[in-house]
């Protein structure tokens, strides 16, 4: 595919992803939350253009920065989430509208960052973008099963076997 394809493919990704994130949805701690942020890096790190050869360097300092931005991106927006739990157990969350200012930031700091490239000549690869998505969508879905599951009710402590059975005196026979 070509640069613009993929670039507008990303786009309509991000667009579908933030959308649904704005509707209340159930939050499932038992499903795979990694699979996709893990498909997104190995379709990103199999791209034989993620780094400039001509500018190996200045690159690397591109690529960790768009890396930097995507990490603090997904935690700001795990942490703009409202979590809850209902009565019945069910865990849902649901984007705020300080989750836009985070999109909105995170967006204009790739966007300077792409520039910054491009003043450096540094040709970039939409595969960083994808890579700096899926550490964003990895960073994000992990803070928010690890607050649903502070969520859960603290329950009993689990009782060993034979807990809470009486026992018999030891009777000795003569």
């Amino acid at each position: 595919m070509s640069g613009l394809v993929d670039v507008l493919l990303i786009m309509a990704v991000i667009a579908v992803v933030v959308v649904r994130q704005f509707r209340a949805s159930r939050v499932d701690t038992d499903r795979r939350w990694w699979l996709l942020p893990g498909v997104l890096a190995v379709v990103a790190l199999r791209e034989p253009h993620l780094l400039d050869a001509q500018h190996p360097t200045a690159a690397a300092l591109v690529l960790g920065s768009e890396l930097i931005v995507g990490v603090a991106m997904g935690a700001a927006w795990a942490w703009t989430t409202r979590v809850w739990a209902e009565p019945d157990g069910a865990l849902w969350s649901r984007s705020t509208q300080a989750s836009v200012v985070v999109w909105v930031v995170g967006i204009g700091l790739r966007l300077g960052l792409f520039g910054f490239g491009t003043l450096l000549g540094v040709h970039q690869d939409s595969s960083a973008l994808m890579l700096a998505l899926a550490a964003t969508l990895l960073v994000r879905s992990g803070i928010l099963i690890w607050r649903t599951r502070s969520l859960y009710p603290v329950s009993a402590p689990a009782t060993a076997y034979g807990d809470g059975v009486p026992r018999s005196a030891w009777k000795e026979r003569v």
